[in-house]
């Protein structure tokens, strides 16, 4: 199975290229969406082997395949090569003497938070099938404050085909689903707010939801302007790396004009306008 063809791309295509497909497949393919599971696998592995650098090199330029020793080269194989090639040997580290020591892969999954979740932090339960055959039973902390795209390290939680080595890491790639009212840009968190056009002439105090369920005073004063934008420091989501501090709640100003005003409301503003 070609691993390009699996993720869709071409073969020049840059981790960006890879990480953007492997993401929208993986969402698409996902078992707990009702995706295939062995599709699920192949795509998985295809991303693992051409998301790491050392990997891909091996999977684009793969070793001669012509010489099979069950048991290593013949006694004086590599001494006669050395030989003939001025001592370094034609076929690399295909024997492994020069060769790095055999390690257990990474394995890279993701999952799908709510922005409520990703505010106040989740903690999740998940049963992976292991590379060797195995179940996990793993449990994650995803921080408050987790960026959409950010991807966690678990350390020493994956693969475990091959004994006697450390095992491999999972790399989980946290998704943040797009939120109904608020969009968030950094630590910041931008809403709208309606507001009738008397209102944004004489002022006004409203209520704004927040993204934890509060309500904000806000105070609307005389004159605002249609889009204009008023900032709540604290009210956004919490830094990941330290949430004694908050980003902002930007409020965007929406001014709404009314238009089933009676003749006799419409006669009151031009005395008092004109």
């Amino acid at each position: 199975m070609d691993h390009y063809s699996t993720l869709g791309v071409d073969r020049n295509a840059g981790p960006d290229d890879i990480k953007r497909a492997y993401r929208k497949l993986a969402s698409q393919h996902h078992p707990d969406k009702g995706g295939d599971k062995s599709r699920f696998q192949d795509i998985q592995v295809a991303y693992d082997t051409l998301s790491d650098p050392e990997k891909r090199q091996q999977y684009d330029n793969p070793q001669p395949q012509g010489f099979h020793f069950q048991h290593g080269p013949p006694p004086g194989f590599e001494d006669i090569f050395g030989q003939m090639f001025g001592g370094h040997h034609p076929f690399g580290n295909m024997f492994g003497q020069r060769g790095q020591p055999p390690r257990n892969r990474t394995m890279n999954i993701q999952t799908a938070i709510s922005l409520e979740e990703a505010f106040h932090g989740k903690d999740l339960i998940a049963t992976l099938g292991l590379p060797s055959g195995r179940e996990q039973t793993i449990e994650i902390k995803i921080p408050a404050g987790i960026q959409d795209g950010t991807t966690l390290r678990l350390a020493g939680m994956g693969d475990d085909s091959i004994s006697g080595v450390p095992r491999g890491d999972i790399h989980l790639t946290v998704m943040v689903n797009p939120h109904n009212r608020f969009q968030r840009q950094g630590d910041d968190l931008l809403c709208s707010a309606n507001i009738s056009c008397i209102d944004a002439m004489l002022g006004k105090n409203i209520f704004v939801d927040t993204i934890d369920g509060r309500k904000l005073d806000i105070t609307i004063n005389p004159g605002t302007q249609y889009g204009q934008t008023l900032a709540a420091a604290g009210y956004g989501m919490p830094k990941m790396n330290d949430n004694r501090f908050r980003g902002r709640l930007l409020v965007t100003i929406n001014v709404t004009v009314p238009n089933n005003l009676t003749n006799q409301q419409i006669q009151a503003l031009r005395e008092a306008f004109q």
